[in-house]
């Protein structure tokens, strides 16, 4: 997979997730803020199996959709 494609496959996913105005919106808080998102992801979610944040981005996906 070319960085192309994997940009706008990441693209895609984040506007099916929050929506266009929510995505554009975390693209530029990660583009202002300065820390290792790497590092971050790493971190995050830690206590919560694959399936719970599969859950939860449904969830949070039917609850925009409601909006």
């Amino acid at each position: 997979m070319t960085d192309t494609e994997i940009k706008l496959q990441g693209l895609v996913a984040l506007v099916v997730s929050l929506g266009e105005v929510r995505a554009e919106r975390f693209i530029s808080l990660i583009i202002r803020e300065p820390f290792d998102h790497t590092q971050w992801q790493k971190k995050s979610w830690t206590d919560q199996t694959v399936e719970e944040l599969s859950q939860l981005a449904m969830k949070n996906r039917k609850s925009t959709q409601d909006e």
